[in-house]
């Protein structure tokens, strides 16, 4: 069980992942926040949008630009229910975003505390701070039982 409140953010990216899972999706929401307001908020979309790169991230990160006008998320944070994957932590080092906030590790999938470990490595053009396990068991379950009801 989570030892603290859950961040409104991530409640709300929580509520999107609920959503994929209502449309047949893997259950994964985000959240993008700056200057503690709420900008954009997406969840995963490659099945209905026929879309390989909708992952929540990427549609949470496309949309923020688009409202905040600008390619660069600088000072923005990404609250997201799932590490993100390779694909994703890459866009997040392009939109210079500021923080990441995740729920559930991703063993297999996950490139921030997982895998490749983009934000780490040499080279890397950006590294935003990292925060997991924000909203782990809620996100876990959500996943868990999305799988299990495909099994």
């Amino acid at each position: 069980m989570n030892r603290w409140p859950l961040p409104e953010p991530m409640a709300l990216a929580l509520e999107q992942a609920r959503h994929a899972q209502e449309r047949g999706e893997v259950p994964v929401g985000a959240v993008v926040v700056k200057d503690g307001a709420v900008v954009a908020a997406a969840h995963n979309a490659p099945r209905r949008l026929h879309d390989p790169t909708a992952h929540a991230e990427m549609l949470a990160i496309r949309a923020a630009a688009e409202v905040l006008g600008d390619e660069r998320l600088a000072g923005c944070d990404l609250y997201v229910t799932l590490e993100p994957c390779p694909m994703c932590a890459g866009a997040i080092q392009h939109a210079r975003i500021a923080r990441v906030y995740y729920g559930a590790g991703d063993p297999k999938g996950g490139a921030v505390d997982h895998g490749p470990r983009l934000f780490d490595r040499a080279g890397s053009l950006h590294r935003p701070e990292v925060y997991g396990g924000i909203g782990e068991d809620e996100a876990a379950e959500l996943l868990r039982g999305f799988f299990a009801g495909r099994r």
